[in-house]
């Protein structure tokens, strides 16, 4: 498998930023980590074996950048508001810089889709909510889509406009909303079984129905826990089936 590590400092986040490609050709799937993790957690976590067959085929290219949120809200020395501001300055990073490298590295044509599990999934959906134009989908595994789960009680403008549980019902621009709705990737798959959390998959689900927003809700059983081996299966199998 082709892999590549490429490192910049990044003007939006104001320090060195690390990701690594993985493949030569294909659509591109961006991954963002879980919690405080770093660009090669999915590597250590072996989904770039369980996704193997799919880079070396040319389906996809894969791409995976650090998290800052220990940064911002996993942090127990900043203020929240600062948190929000940090937030808002990785949402810039992705937006202005990572997309931006990605089609360099590809094409400008080139699909890109976020991805992330646990935290990570409620990054990679808010991603792609905020900027349809950009960023053609989500797959997000294992995700609550409520911000306020991580803000220990703190609650202001910029948490509402990263939280989609809360922004999506009040979201009445007809150019966002067309955009979200020509996607015909957005992927939401969780498990039933120990710290995962079906319900709040499914109060989400009904939020994007209400707006008329497509989109693919899969609740596996309640054997299917919230860790690495369920990511593992649920990717390659989103992106052999769905794909």
């Amino acid at each position: 498998m082709e892999k590549q590590i490429t490192s910049w400092f990044s003007p939006s986040l104001n320090k060195e930023m690390p990701i690594v490609t993985y493949g030569y050709y294909g659509f591109a799937v961006l991954l963002i980590p879980t919690a405080g993790a770093d660009y090669l957690e999915y590597e250590r976590f072996q989904m770039m074996d369980a996704l193997a067959p799919l880079i070396d085929a040319g389906k996809i290219k894969v791409f995976s950048i650090d998290s800052i949120n220990k940064e911002s809200w996993m942090s127990n020395e900043m203020l929240p508001e600062h948190k929000a501001i940090r937030h808002n300055q990785f949402n810039n990073y992705v937006f202005n810089e990572v997309v931006p490298f990605i089609r360099n590295a590809s094409s400008n044509e080139t699909y890109v889709y976020t991805c992330g599990a646990s935290l990570g999934a409620l990054h990679a959906m808010n991603l792609f909510l905020k900027r349809p134009d950009i960023i053609n989908g989500t797959i997000s595994m294992s995700g609550v889509y409520d911000l306020t789960e991580y803000t220990k009680g703190y609650w202001d403008e910029q948490v509402y406009f990263n939280s989609p549980i809360h922004y999506i019902p009040n979201l009445k621009d007809d150019w966002y909303l067309d955009k979200i709705k020509a996607s015909h990737h957005i992927h939401i798959y969780t498990g039933s079984g120990s710290y995962e959390d079906p319900e709040a998959n499914r109060r989400f689900s009904q939020v994007l129905w209400d707006k008329g927003i497509w989109h693919d809700l899969d609740i596996w059983g309640a054997d299917i826990n919230h860790d690495w081996p369920t990511w593992r299966a649920m990717l390659p199998y989103i992106l052999e089936t769905k794909f």
